[in-house]
């Protein structure tokens, strides 16, 4: 008698994706939304470590992102299925969690 399995990989789970900038580099207020998109990861870590990439090399970044390269300073909201939401801010040590008060982003000051 012959078996056969099947191997079904599990998706990785799809994050929203939300970059925020100030207008000019180095400022510590006044960031605003500048690209939201859909992201498959494993982990935070993994979607972060894709941000970075995809938004830094010319050849990646999306047609429709009119923004500048991410760097330090640069705010990332991932959004699980609208319900839990953690920012993360590019640090020259990578990148960390930070809390949000409930206010307009160009009022907050990070």
């Amino acid at each position: 008698m012959r078996f056969s399995f099947q191997v079904f990989k599990k998706k990785a789970p799809e994050y929203d994706i939300t970059i925020f900038q100030t207008p000019d580099i180095g400022e510590k207020k006044g960031y605003e939304p500048v690209y939201q998109t859909e992201l498959d990861g494993r982990s935070h870590r993994e979607v972060l470590d894709t941000v970075f990439s995809k938004f830094n090399v010319l050849d990646t970044v999306p047609s429709d992102y009119k923004a500048r390269f991410i760097r330090t300073g640069d705010i990332v909201l991932i959004s699980e299925n609208k319900k839990k939401e953690t920012y993360y801010k590019l640090s020259s040590m990578g990148w960390r969690k930070i809390t949000i008060p409930n206010l307009p982003m160009s009022a907050i000051s990070c």
